[in-house]
């Protein structure tokens, strides 16, 4: 049985990583890894086949920048040709970036089965792309694999079959065990000169946070004022540096002596950042996952979630940006809570996966 991996920015890489492994130990599988190129900065792509201990790509369709229909139909384009030529008997797309809903409408169209890992997630927000890219591949794939039990209720109440859905657990949480013994083993925090717990860890990149100017500044001014009461560790993304240097705003951030700048950090160290933080402030949605299961408070900078699991049974809460010093100091104020466990996040969704494959009537 072939089947596609498509991955295209870091969340899918790691979630595609323990899937893979799996698949290799079976003797009726034959995983092939297709990498889209939505994110090729080497810090953003390659170091993280590296960490997760997989091979290079087997197809790169070399897509890259641009809007997000460019980015759509050009992978649609590159994929389809692909899809003709080889045929897998299955293609499995992850997470909600476009290359996710490209390649499932590629497949579709072609008559090929399709499945969609971590299926389900809704924030109810449209203005955001990666909720219509949610809605429409979980409209046309064939098997749904939700991490939580919100998720599938969310399937079911927009009428899909139940038989089409999987309830597998949440494979972030495999990738993050199956590395665990690397992460707990780096210092990072010590590179800063930083100590356990004495630190917050910041990732911001949404357009909603960061494409703004004047909200980018009040980003920054909000920054400058938390790192004074603890150290900062802000590894910046590519878009968040560009809209910073484009609105004159990096020279500010880098005048702050408690707020470290690095770039994109690879898995493993930036993961030791987080297991030794005192808390985390954020826009994106994994890490979410990853400090609700490990216990870590996690400050998210936006209206709404696609992971509500994270609020009403982990560390998570949902924060407006002038809430956010406020936030900082509550956490600061309080011991941090304790390790929560939530259903399937386990570390063995690849395995429920697997059963769940062996048991497909298209095998």
């Amino acid at each position: 049985m072939v089947i596609h991996l498509v991955c295209a920015a870091r969340p899918n890489f790691m979630k595609i990583a323990p899937f893979y492994r799996a698949l290799k130990k079976e003797q009726w599988a034959e995983p092939i890894i297709v990498h889209t190129g939505q994110h090729y900065d080497i810090n953003m792509s390659d170091v993280f086949f590296e960490d997760l201990g997989l091979p290079a790509p087997d197809i790169n369709l070399g897509v890259k920048s641009g809007s997000h229909a460019e980015q759509t139909g050009t992978v649609m384009i590159a994929y389809e040709k692909v899809l003709v030529d080889q045929r897998p008997d299955l293609v499995v797309v992850v997470g909600d970036v476009n290359s996710t809903m490209a390649s499932v409408i590629a497949a579709s169209k072609l008559g090929i089965k399709t499945a969609h890992l971590e299926a389900g997630l809704r924030s109810l927000d449209r203005s955001m792309p990666e909720e219509i890219n949610r809605l429409v591949t979980d409209v046309l794939a064939d098997m749904l694999w939700v991490p939580s039990r919100d998720a599938f209720d969310n399937l079911i109440r927009e009428g899909v079959s139940p038989g089409k859905i999987h309830l597998v657990g949440n494979i972030m949480i495999d990738s993050l065990e199956m590395l665990r013994d690397k992460m707990e083993a780096q210092q990072t925090y010590k590179e800063f000169g930083l100590e356990q717990k004495a630190y917050g860890v910041v990732t911001l990149h949404r357009p909603s946070n960061v494409d703004d100017p004047i909200k980018l500044k009040k980003i920054c001014d909000i920054l400058c004022e938390i790192s004074e009461k603890v150290p900062i560790i802000f590894p910046i993304h590519p878009r968040t540096r560009k809209n910073l240097e484009a609105n004159q705003l990096f020279s500010s951030l880098e005048k702050c002596q408690t707020l470290f700048l690095p770039e994109p950090l690879n898995y493993i160290r930036f993961m030791n950042l987080v297991f030794n933080c005192r808390y985390v402030l954020t826009d994106s949605g994994g890490i979410q996952e990853e400090t609700s299961y490990l216990g870590i408070p996690c400050i998210t900078i936006r209206e709404n979630t696609e992971r509500p699991i994270t609020i009403t049974q982990g560390t998570n809460q949902l924060c407006r940006l002038d809430q956010a010093t406020k936030k900082v100091d509550e956490i600061l104020q309080n011991p941090m809570p304790l390790q929560k466990e939530i259903e399937l996040w386990d570390g063995h969704t690849a395995e429920r996966i697997i059963t769940v494959l062996r048991e497909a009537s298209f095998k």
